[in-house]
């Protein structure tokens, strides 16, 4: 039986919700000059990259991008790694970035990294939220809310054929 896929959201919508966070984020931190997109290697850092861009388009904040890679599979706390230092980090407003909340694990794992030094604030990012978190971790910016059964698969593409995708 072939796998069917069904197009939640097409190129054109997902570039209005990348827009829509960007402005989102940028609201927040108006007053600041600097903010660090930190996107979980894979979609999440193909998200980080766009949404830098648009912010360094439609604002003065200066971008700093970085990759947090994390192994979604054998997640365990403490295996994030970035090559940010805590003294790179320290006062800063961190972002961070994934394409899917699903049970909140990864997100969790990664933000723990960020919070071996004092920060100014932590937010969170989402392309789209699942809502079946097993951790205590919720997305600040959302592109959108998708109720989903523990069996369907939410798979978010970029490049020629970008769209997010029900399986």
């Amino acid at each position: 039986m072939p796998e069917t896929k069904t197009l939640v959201l097409d190129k054109k919508k997902v570039a209005q919700k990348i827009d829509r966070i960007a402005y989102e984020i940028y609201e927040n931190n108006y007053d600041e000059k600097e903010i660090i997109m930190a996107g979980i290697s894979g979609n999440g850092y193909v998200l980080a990259e766009k949404l830098s861009k648009r912010l360094e388009e439609l604002s003065p904040l200066k971008v700093k991008l970085v990759k947090i890679t994390i192994d979604k599979v054998a997640t365990l706390p403490g295996n994030a790694e970035c090559a940010l230092t805590d003294k790179d980090i320290k006062n800063k407003v961190i972002v961070l970035v994934d394409d899917v909340l699903n049970s909140g694990k990864t997100l969790i794992y990664a933000a723990k990294y960020f919070l071996q030094a004092p920060l100014k604030r932590l937010r969170t990012v989402v392309l789209i939220d699942r809502d079946h978190k097993r951790f205590p971790v919720k997305a600040d910016y959302i592109g959108l809310s998708l109720s989903t059964t523990l069996k369907e698969h939410i798979s978010v593409e970029f490049g020629k054929e970008a769209g997010v995708y029900l399986q």
